[in-house]
């Protein structure tokens, strides 16, 4: 019976040094488990500086959305060619539009977007300067009793209209001359730019009314405008040209609507409905 009792005792007692083993086993593993979150939290993280404010992840998500970021396979101006593998969409106004493949490299194709914008900038001048010396070429002439640079039919100097020796070679002179100087500042701020300087085809740094604006998406919205206007501008100039030059007439007497005043450009209307 004593033998009994003690077998008893010796097994209640091994159950509960089991238990305990096993209580003890898993709290080990939970201090553990706490020890190792707190290395790695403090590896990564510096108690002293941390705040209540949100940690910033915006540069990891940009990273992510460029990394994972698809370039269509296809130009958006022609649909059935495919995208010119230069043209990335980096560029304003950039539609991948490159059928002849001139962008070979990226050299190439800053040196071409930089000899656009300069083309755009001035087509836009000669697009708003055309017309005007049309309307008012004559009546500064007449102020200053100097001849007129336009001709009987209102058309201005051109290659095409002619008249290019009636202007001063003075003004010619100086004309010239501005635009090398411009140009030739602008080459040397292309050639000091460096790679991580933001620097953009056609940046002069010029912008004495505070226009251009600080966000990003505002910025590539007005680089976007300034190049459709100027696309828009040379193809303008181009049509000048070649309207008066087959027309034998002025801009502003073929197309008054576009030019002159309505009540002036209607007034015809009204006198034949009148009479």
């Amino acid at each position: 019976m004593m033998q009994r009792n003690i077998s008893i005792l010796l097994s209640m007692a091994l159950m509960i040094s089991s238990t305990s083993h096993a209580f003890v086993s898993q709290h080990d593993v939970c201090v553990m488990r706490n020890e190792k979150l707190e290395l790695s939290m403090s590896a990564t993280t510096d108690p002293n500086d941390v705040d209540n404010d949100e940690i910033d992840v915006s540069p990891m998500l940009t990273s992510t959305i460029d990394q994972n970021e698809k370039l269509p396979k296809y130009s958006q101006s022609i649909p059935f060619l495919r995208r010119p593998e230069q043209l990335r969409g980096e560029l304003a106004g950039d539609v991948g539009f490159d059928p002849l493949g001139f962008a070979k490299n990226r050299e190439l194709l800053f040196e071409y977007r930089e000899a656009e914008v300069k083309h755009a900038r001035l087509a836009m001048l000669a697009a708003a300067g055309w017309p005007i010396s049309e309307l008012y070429d004559a009546r500064i002439a007449s102020y200053f009793h100097i001849e007129p640079a336009v001709d009987a039919y209102d058309r201005a100097p051109s290659l095409f209209n002619g008249g290019m020796d009636r202007i001063s070679p003075v003004w010619w002179g100086f004309c010239v001359g501005l635009t090398a100087a411009i140009d030739l500042y602008g080459v040397q701020r292309a050639r000091a730019a460096g790679a991580d300087s933001g620097y953009i085809p056609g940046d002069l740094d010029f912008d004495p009314l505070g226009l251009y604006p600080d966000e990003p998406v505002d910025r590539k919205n007005m680089e976007l405008a300034e190049i459709k206007h100027g696309r828009l501008a040379m193809i303008a100039v181009t049509a000048f040209s070649v309207q008066e030059a087959v027309t034998k007439e002025g801009v502003v007497d073929e197309t008054p609507f576009f030019f002159r005043p309505i009540t002036q450009t209607l007034q015809p209307l009204f006198d034949s409905l009148s009479n």
